[in-house]
């Protein structure tokens, strides 16, 4: 039993997009991007999770909940958004 299955592997690249864009988007420095990188990778996480758990069939490539995972991607990176907006200083 392997851990790293093809739709882990595509959630793991989709969530990691999904961070990179809003850190893209926003600005801020490598911490702000780590920050969204790891909400990223927690709410498709979760969304994930709650999609399975309602059988959810908008958007699903595989076992992957692609619909209800961005959506819970969203939801944890606009709350790191508002939590982070006084930290956006900038690397130079």
């Amino acid at each position: 039993m392997t851990l790293l299955t093809p739709a882990t592997l595509l959630g793991f690249l989709i969530a990691t997009f999904w961070g990179a864009a809003f850190h893209f988007v926003l600005g801020g420095g490598y911490r702000r991007l780590f920050r969204f990188l790891l909400a990223g990778w927690l709410g498709f996480a979760l969304g994930q999770s709650i999609g399975q758990l309602l059988e959810n069939e908008i958007w699903v490539i595989g076992t992957l909940q692609v619909f209800p995972a961005s959506l819970g991607a969203f939801v944890i990176l606009f709350d790191t958004a508002l939590r982070t907006a006084g930290n956006r200083t900038r690397v130079r």
